[in-house]
């Protein structure tokens, strides 16, 4: 028997095993499918203990393991943004925190297609705002803020829904970086200000490049003004030695700035601003809004 295997062509030997991973990837369809529209009927006929049923048999959300299933119903309605599908789902007893293979749960959607409606919807009903993917392990900040495109408002205000939550805005992943890094090598400037402002720390960047460094790499004025004020140190080294002056376009509006920012000495304003946040810490930016002083101090050390 061996030698007539040994005979045969090399790629006819694998021509079952093929052939079974694709029999088995279209009866997984098949039943995902049929699911699908099993559950999708229930709801539609009001049944919600069947729908329910059928959620926690097969998606297993009642028991927090991942789920088999590719994708809930819950994460396309997140991905799709039907906010009113996506609360009939959850009031049918589906998780918030239900996952795929790759441990994407459906906050994971909401937030990368920029639907906030949802986001908030699904941080109510209990999803965990620092849930972890098996790709790199991303957390929720920073999966929404790697994705590449066009800034968007809605995208700043998943992000500040994430952080009110409790999302940590410091997550540091070696190859990525943190959530305030990220935002400013894709140049979105409201999300890096939204994480600023939620405590995230100016100096964490990835391995020794900053924020700044970012920056102006990136040759982005509006977020480099931002960083300076929020007490970014315009004499950090990158790996390879290098301050954010030196890492920016020759000629570029980022590198005007930076020097014109080296020769010119910080306001003695700025300066007690800047203590006094540090003094307080991150846990406590929060607490701002309660201290003993007048309004217009209080939106001061807010950089409003």
């Amino acid at each position: 028997m061996t030698e007539i295997l040994g005979e045969r062509p090399f790629g006819l030997q694998y021509t079952n095993v093929y052939l079974s991973i694709f029999i088995l990837f279209c009866f997984k369809l098949f039943v995902k499918i049929t699911l699908n529209i099993l559950t999708h009927f229930y709801v539609v006929k009001g049944n919600r203990k069947e729908a329910a049923r059928i959620a926690e048999e097969f998606y297993d959300f009642g028991q927090g393991h991942s789920s088999w299933a590719d994708r809930s119903p819950l994460h396309e309605a997140a991905c799709q943004g039907r906010l009113l599908a996506l609360k009939t789902l959850l009031s049918q007893g589906y998780n918030a925190n239900i996952i795929t293979i790759d441990h994407v749960t459906p906050l994971h959607e909401a937030c990368l297609g920029d639907h906030v409606a949802c986001s908030r919807a699904l941080i109510e009903a209990g999803a965990n705002v620092n849930a972890t993917t098996i790709d790199a392990g991303d957390p929720t900040v920073q999966r929404l803020l790697s994705r590449k495109c066009h800034l968007h408002w809605s995208r700043a205000a998943c992000v500040e829904a994430l952080i009110s939550w409790g999302a940590d805005v410091d997550y540091d992943i070696p190859h990525l970086g943190t959530p305030l890094y990220i935002a400013c090598i894709s140049r979105e400037l409201q999300c890096t200000q939204t994480l600023l402002d939620g405590g995230a720390n100016v100096q964490k960047g990835r391995f020794l490049d900053t924020p700044l460094h970012a920056a102006a790499q990136k040759d982005c004025p509006e977020i480099i003004r931002v960083l300076l004020d929020f007490g970014a140190n315009i004499n950090a080294r990158n790996v390879e030695l290098k301050r954010p002056v030196e890492t920016a376009p020759p000629s570029s509006t980022a590198e005007s700035m930076l020097l014109l920012y080296e020769a010119t000495p910080r306001s003695l304003c700025q300066l007690c601003r800047l203590s006094i946040r540090n003094y307080m810490g991150q846990s406590r930016m929060h607490l701002i809004p309660h201290l003993k002083l007048p309004n217009l101090l209080k939106s001061f050390l807010q950089y409003r």
